[in-house]
């Protein structure tokens, strides 16, 4: 900000999933290696503080395994994107989401291009570039967009990174997931095309997996705050977390009640939704959800909007706790980005 040199931020989502941390980390390399006498530098910024970064154990596990150290990455609570923006020195790029939090509203003016794969919520003008396509990661849209750049640009180490990424993202290319589209595949195939030397489909995806699904040892609020989004309203602000374990085991959790009520009380939240899933051996999922909030009217506006959503096809189950509602999700290929759109129409 002193030397009045401008930032070009790319930046993930708030969950900072393996999708947006490498999305945002290949597309501001692409940009930084092809932009022509930039007048910015290109920066990615993991849209988390540092200190929650141990959390994302597939992200960790595929950057170390990619000799990429914590030390070279850039996290939201060291970069003031609020001061450079009233400098007027930022422009940002968002992957991987296309709607500013409400805490980042002031940011928004700042936003030059959007790359994202869930459906559109808000339109915006140019000279914006907007691309929002359905495909099941956004890693696949940054992978075309840097294939149809100049040729060399992409490297063994990006080539690996968004590789794992689309295989993680799209449960490894499975059609009963109902995660991938054809996209997903022919980039999965034009990258080993390219780097033949790439480690097998299974292999990079088993140990994906294993590394996103390992919760042992931690806390409820650690499983919490593992894969967080937030919705606010004028009313209310609520959670909805991705949890990596069955419903069942997770409610089981010794003092979870007590545990839910300060996770929430602590960060302001109203009521909170875990969303949780498990898989078979055949890549088909499981999910399943729980909605808390001490406040009984709130609660009830959540539950009635996802029975009532025909896209989920709930099924109530037994909770061992009062203020928590426990479901079993029929439709199991519905994931968060389906549910969120319901929850905030409710709010």
């Amino acid at each position: 900000i002193q030397q009045h040199q401008e930032v070009h931020v790319v930046m993930g989502n708030e969950a900072c999933d393996l999708d947006s941390a490498v999305s945002a980390l290949a597309l501001a390399y692409f940009l930084a290696q092809t932009t022509p006498a930039p007048r910015a530098a290109f920066v990615p910024v993991l849209n988390i503080p540092r200190a929650e970064f141990a959390l994302r154990t597939e992200t960790t596990f595929l950057l170390r395994e990619r000799g990429i150290p914590d030390a070279s990455l850039l996290f939201r609570d060291e970069v003031d994107l609020a001061g450079l923006h009233h400098a007027g020195l930022l422009s940002l790029t968002l992957v991987d989401h296309h709607v500013l939090p409400g805490a980042d509203a002031a940011l928004e003016e700042a936003v030059v291009e959007v790359l994202d794969h869930r459906p559109l919520e808000r339109a915006r003008g140019p000279p914006c570039q907007v691309t929002v396509e359905p495909v099941g990661s956004c890693a696949t849209l940054v992978t075309e967009r840097i294939l149809q750049g100049p040729p060399g640009v992409l490297d063994r180490t990006t080539a690996a990174l968004l590789h794992g990424t689309i295989l993680l993202d799209c449960i490894n290319l499975s059609p009963a997931a109902g995660k991938v589209t054809p996209r997903d595949v022919a980039c999965v195939s034009l990258l080993e095309e390219r780097f033949p030397e790439l480690p097998a489909r299974d292999a990079v995806f088993g140990a994906l997996q294993a590394a996103k699904f390992d919760v042992t040892g931690l806390t409820t609020e650690q499983m919490l705050r593992k894969d967080l989004k937030v919705l606010s309203s004028d009313d209310a602000v609520v959670a909805i977390s991705g949890v990596f374990e069955d419903l069942e085991t997770f409610l089981l959790r010794p003092g979870l009640l007590q545990d839910l009520e300060a996770f929430c009380q602590a960060r302001g939240y109203a009521g909170l939704v875990a969303m949780t899933v498990s898989f078979n051996e055949r890549h088909e999922p499981t999910r399943k959800l729980a909605v808390y909030s001490p406040q009984e009217p709130l609660r009830s506006t959540l539950c009635r909007a996802l029975e009532e959503a025909a896209a989920l096809l709930l099924r109530p189950l037994p909770s061992p706790w009062p203020r928590v509602a426990a479901y079993a999700q029929g439709n199991a290929v519905a994931t968060r980005k389906k549910v969120l759109p319901i929850l905030r129409a409710a709010l």
